[in-house]
């Protein structure tokens, strides 16, 4: 296995680091401060500090950096890229500030490798612009989605049309002002092989018949401008060719998707630790208690020295599934995918957890310590649930001792 970042990811990552230092991290309070809070998710405004750095880093070329695809995108391989995605895990609006965010991340990864000419002129090049956002209906509430081929919505061939029908949620990014468009999965042929029976459909989120019911909390936000939907498809009628890649894909376009994006979570989430944990050393230096500094009282210091352990373990982890996603390919990466998306998410909450603790009181009214919290929680179930993948490392493991 080899690690090593290359010359221009480096230099990449020299840029990235700098951008953030300068203008992302000193700009979030202006971005927190102009965002729109508002029950009615129609009422949300994306804040200008956004269209700002977002238009300042790309014209510093510093933008799709996701995208394997030269023609594309920054021409990284996942290996590459772990290192600028760590950087933008430090801020949580660094992602979108490169136009490295999800879902588009992963709906252009769809859009590059199974979309038609067409459907990349429409949809793909806005993407990749910055000038549009979207989602991924996947998840319902009926049913157990951390199987993706439990999906009971349908998407069925009616003549020259595909007819989409059923209720899906935390369809994130649904209530941003800029979402156009959704990819749905549903259940086109239930008498076909378990693996062929969806499809994915491109749904242009103004058809008649889509309609938005609510913007769910989570953890009793809203998470403005983007929010997590649930979404009615009722009798939603479009041309065929609004398929991807044609009627039975879906499940085999769902892997391929989920692969790289489960571990981009898992990047950020080692840059969204270590400043969690420059956090916690520096108020453990300076916040005096009975007489000491907060770091000789107790055990913090194991509980610092665990964190150190901790991040570099899943560093090294997702350096590891990075290079298997590389060197493989998506099915041959799956224990090690599997594995850092169990391990990366529950670091980050454990982290998190020691750096309120060190903050005390201030700790659970500090935003960004308690948004972190959040998010490295609800990454345990997004994505796949922490059960489902330990369930993929043990079967693959015992397949090997399984009589040939």
């Amino acid at each position: 296995m080899d690690f090593e970042h290359s010359e221009r990811a480096r230099k990449l990552g020299e840029q990235v680091q700098r951008f953030i230092q300068e203008r992302v991290l000193p700009n979030e309070k202006t971005y927190y401060e102009q965002l729109t809070h508002h029950p009615d998710y129609r009422e949300w405004r994306v804040p200008p500090i956004m269209e700002e750095l977002k238009a300042e880093a790309k014209a510093l070329g510093l933008w799709n950096l996701f995208l394997p695809e030269s023609e594309y995108g920054a021409g990284l391989d996942n290996r590459d890229y772990a290192l600028l995605a760590e950087l933008m895990g430090r801020s949580f609006i660094a992602p979108e500030v490169f136009n490295c965010s999800a879902p588009d991340t992963g709906n252009a990864e769809v859009l590059v490798r199974y979309g038609s000419p067409a459907q990349k002129d429409k949809w793909l090049a806005p993407l990749l612009a910055g000038t549009i956002r979207s989602g991924f209906s996947m998840t319902e509430p009926a049913v157990a989605s951390s199987d993706a081929t439990n999906m009971q919505a349908t998407a069925t061939i009616e003549g020259d049309e595909v007819v989409l029908n059923g209720q899906k949620w935390w369809t994130t990014g649904l209530g941003h002002p800029h979402c156009k468009f959704v990819i749905f999965m549903g259940l086109t042929d239930p008498n076909a092989e378990r693996h062929s029976r969806h499809s994915m459909v491109l749904v242009p989120l103004d058809t008649p018949g889509v309609k938005i019911l609510r913007m769910l909390t989570a953890f009793g936000h809203l998470d403005e401008p983007h929010g997590h939907g649930e979404v009615l498809f009722d009798n939603v009628r479009l041309p065929i060719d609004h398929f991807i890649a044609g009627p039975g894909r879906g499940f085999e376009i769902a892997q391929g998707r989920l692969g790289p994006g489960r571990i981009h979570h898992c990047m950020r989430c080692i840059g969204a630790a270590e400043r969690a944990l420059e956090r916690m050393c520096a108020r453990a230096v300076d916040r005096v208690a009975f007489g000491k500094p907060l770091a000789n009282l107790g055990g913090n210091r194991d509980v610092i020295a665990n964190c150190r352990m901790a991040i570099d373990q899943a560093r090294l982890l997702t350096l590891k599934a990075a290079w298997a996603l590389d060197t493989h390919g998506v099915f041959g990466a799956l224990t090690d995918v599997s594995a850092i998306k169990v391990i990366a998410p529950n670091m980050l909450q454990m982290v998190v957890d020691a750096a309120i603790q060190i903050f005390g009181g201030e700790g659970v009214a500090d935003r960004e310590l308690v948004t972190t919290m959040g998010i490295a929680r609800a990454l345990r179930i997004a994505d796949g649930p922490d059960e489902v993948h330990r369930g993929m490392v043990a079967r693959l493991e015992l397949a090997k001792y399984q009589p040939s």
